[in-house]
């Protein structure tokens, strides 16, 4: 290579190698602060597109989660409200049988009446009263085959959404709760005079007897429907966070940083950057040697 004043290329040719070494510092600097291997598109472009969409999927199971968490409590309200019914209807049972008998004057078995009546009245208050976050859940509101989400107020089934899309196979499913009124479970004075219509005679009362029985199986129908739900939507629950799990491992294989092999490029590159600038102070001196030919 010719001895040259005007050009200093062996300094130009270091400043670009430490330049280099310097920017890949900058990057192993990032990586190691910040933990991601992809930081930016820059880093990984196709890496980065695959990853954010992975992330996306993790908040929208993490939420589906939640919202299995929502109607389960929400099964467990009307569950519970169910079980006071219970008690109710128990004691209407045990109104009729104490009617059923001739030992009682007719004064008397109105006041039996009266208490049945009183229950009666007090299941289709719960029924009408039982709310989870203003949505009724026992009057019949969710008891229609058919849902629609197209109003600002759904209406029919409830639909509980959990999964990413909206394949109704895979992402959602409804929660149909009967209604859970005196008059729908056909006992007291507004069931429209069927057998459990009231206790105030002795027949009435036998009839009230087969007619509580009834109400009974059907509220328990109502209560193993609910019960199957809440079993199937904490198997969705567990399902959806071992999904968000590994979804979560699969986006860090792309997106997190090994930090023993981002360490390992970090030295490397502090190495390199020593070297450049001590060989850029060398070249500096180079030119310096025209002026021993000089004889300067």
């Amino acid at each position: 290579m010719a001895l040259l004043i005007n050009h200093n290329l062996m300094a130009s040719n270091a400043a670009r190698n430490l330049a280099g070494a310097y920017n890949a510092l900058s990057k192993s600097v990032r990586k190691l602060s910040s933990g991601l291997r992809v930081g930016t598109a820059a880093d990984d472009a196709a890496g980065l597109a695959v990853a954010e969409l992975m992330r996306a999927n993790v908040a929208v199971l993490n939420q589906g989660v939640r919202n299995a968490n929502d109607a389960i409590s929400l099964v467990q309200t009307a569950d519970g409200a169910l079980a006071v019914i219970d008690e109710k209807l128990i004691r209407m049972k045990e109104l009729a049988e104490q009617g059923s008998t001739g030992t009682y004057t007719t004064a008397q078995r109105l006041v039996i009446d009266s208490e049945y009546q009183a229950m009666a009245s007090e299941i289709t208050r719960i029924a009408n009263s039982t709310d989870f976050n203003g949505i009724y859940l026992l009057n019949g509101n969710l008891s229609s085959d058919t849902h629609s989400g197209s109003a600002l107020q759904p209406t029919g089934k409830l639909l509980v959404h959990f999964g990413t899309s909206n394949d109704s196979k895979e992402d959602y499913y409804y929660v149909q709760i009967e209604t859970s009124t005196a008059a729908a479970f056909g006992v007291g004075n507004s069931s429209t005079q069927d057998a459990g219509y009231a206790v105030s005679t002795q027949a009435a009362a036998q009839d009230a007897l087969d007619a509580v029985d009834a109400a009974i199986v059907s509220k328990d129908r109502i209560r193993a429907s609910l019960g199957a739900v809440q079993t199937r939507l904490e198997g969705t629950v567990t399902n959806l966070q071992v999904q968000a799990e590994n979804l979560a491992g699969a986006q860090a294989q792309i997106t997190d940083v090994d930090v023993s092999t981002e360490m390992t490029e970090f030295v490397r590159q502090q190495i390199i950057a020593q070297s450049a600038t001590a060989m850029l102070a060398q070249a500096n001196v180079m030119p310096r040697l025209a002026l021993q030919l000089l004889g300067i």
